[in-house]
């Protein structure tokens, strides 16, 4: 059974948001505006939209695979978190962009990517002496091949 979220579009100079192809359950977000970014430069960029998401979820906001190599932006935070509490009219959703070199995304560019998922149960920590399982090496030991 499919959810059903309220959306508020800001402009109409975007898509509507949409899956791609039944490929993946990630939903592409577009920068709403035009941007011009200098390397170095941090920007708040538009999405152009806000959600009222269900109660018990949030949004996981991430850069598409091909953003870097065609933007030369990262996201600041690197994985960004929208819980259903920002649902207001004005609660736009934003990607924080830090520009590695001089770049240009123009309106309805796709820059980002999201899906909704359940809050993290609550969780009880049960401390030990011991874990019970093999040692694997350590972090970072399984190689490179």
């Amino acid at each position: 059974m499919a959810e059903t979220i309220q959306i508020k579009y800001f402009t109409d100079k975007i898509d509507k948001l949409a899956y791609i192809d039944g490929k993946s359950d990630w939903i592409d977000l577009r920068a709403a505006e035009d941007v011009a970014m200098k390397k170095g430069e941090f920007r708040l960029i538009s999405l152009g939209i806000a959600m009222k998401l269900p109660e018990g979820y949030e949004a996981h906001v991430v850069p598409r695979s091909s953003t870097y190599k065609n933007f030369g932006i990262i996201q600041t935070n690197h994985f960004g978190i929208i819980d259903e509490s920002y649902c207001g009219d004005g609660d736009m959703w934003y990607f924080p962009a830090l520009a590695v070199r001089d770049t240009q995304i123009h309106c309805n560019d796709r820059i980002c990517q999201f899906r909704i998922m359940k809050h993290q149960p609550v969780i009880r920590f049960d401390e030990v002496s011991s874990l019970g399982g093999e040692n694997r090496g350590g972090f970072g030991s399984t190689g490179v091949r």
